[in-house]
């Protein structure tokens, strides 16, 4: 059969390519119903990227955080119809001691391969995995971005030290939002306080203890574990503003994306013992886990919808691209793509 693949040809110019897909024996197929732009979709979407790697990554199908439904499984796993969210990361091996989001020979959708944006995906059984029925559509196409805070924050806790009276959030935006949220459900009995440079978006964390503009920091405002969501231009500051102030043998999780290197106070991590642990993507054992905390946690459904942002639907390129001109623009929440047939 054939399938239309939606690539990102240059910067801000798609183009539909049809390819033949084989059904066999060992490979399911699911048809993309909702899909989420992600922060790296725009980098490449606008060409923000290093020309080298768009010469190497490109025409490539872009997104790789969105759910579907089954309409085809040869090994009878799945239901017709049942909704799924899709896995990105593409393991071809397994390591006893590295993750599979860490082996460098594991691919990633819309990464050096085909992404979501197509009339039909082919993938196996374990890259995908069954939706709760209570979460809806749209907050589920982004449960990629979430997993990979809960990725994060699984292996902040298995290295902060034992005193957990309370932790920092440092970033405002939809990744700090789903990063605080979690934290606040996972660890109940550690103070939350959100550091960020918006009032408006820190408005949103009224699940918070606190929340404190970057200007506005007391002089005895101190913690002993922070979580960075800041990533971009501000992560130099934002990094050395939670070095200058997390205490001795604190741990600091990052999980901002930066495209240049970011000169670090090396002096004031080596003085004070810090850790900092950096996080990357998500595992199908993250997505199970989140599915979990879905489920023993209903609530925390309802604060993500908080940042569903313009839903866009789309039946051509012509809406794919309105839709990614409009997430450009906006000032926080997660653009939604309802992919029409």
């Amino acid at each position: 059969m054939l399938n239309t693949v939606y690539q990102l040809k240059r910067p801000r110019q798609f183009e539909a390519v049809f390819k033949e897909m084989e059904l066999d024996g060992g490979h399911l197929l699911v048809r993309p119903t909702h899909l989420s732009i992600c922060n790296a979709d725009q980098r490449y979407y606008q060409g923000a990227r290093p020309e080298e790697i768009l010469r190497v990554k490109l025409p490539m199908a872009l997104i790789h955080e969105g759910i579907g439904s089954i309409v085809y499984d040869p090994s009878g796993s799945f239901k017709t119809g049942e909704r799924v969210v899709l896995i990105p990361n593409l393991p071809v091996e397994q390591d006893a001691v590295i993750a599979e989001n860490y082996l460098r020979s594991s691919g990633f959708c819309a990464s050096g391969t085909d992404g979501f944006l197509q009339e039909y995906v082919q993938t196996t059984a374990d890259r995908v995995i069954r939706l709760p029925d209570f979460v809806r559509p749209s907050v589920a196409a982004f449960t990629e971005l979430v997993s990979v805070s809960y990725h994060a924050i699984q292996r902040w806790l298995c290295t902060a030290h034992a005193r957990r009276n309370e932790a920092v959030v440092w970033g405002d935006g939809n990744l700090g939002y789903i990063s605080a949220l979690l934290l606040h459900f996972l660890c109940p009995q550690m103070k939350l306080s959100v550091v960020g440079v918006h009032e408006e978006k820190l408005s949103y964390f009224t699940f918070a203890d606190e929340v404190l503009l970057t200007t506005e920091l007391s002089e005895d405002f101190t913690f002993d574990h922070a979580l960075e969501c800041v990533g971009g231009a501000g992560a130099q500051s934002a990094i050395n503003q939670m070095i200058a102030r997390i205490r001795p043998e604190g741990t600091i999780g990052l999980l901002g994306v930066s495209e240049e290197p970011v000169p670090l106070d090396t002096r004031m991590i080596l003085e004070k013992g810090l850790r900092l642990i950096g996080s990357s993507r998500s595992g199908r054992a993250d997505f199970k886990g989140l599915m979990r905390l879905y489920q023993e946690h209903p609530e925390l459904v309802s604060y993500l919808e908080n940042i569903v942002g313009e839903e866009f639907v789309v039946r051509d390129i012509r809406d794919i691209r309105n839709a990614f001109e409009a997430d450009i623009h906006k000032l926080m929440g997660k653009t939604i793509l309802v992919w029409e047939e």
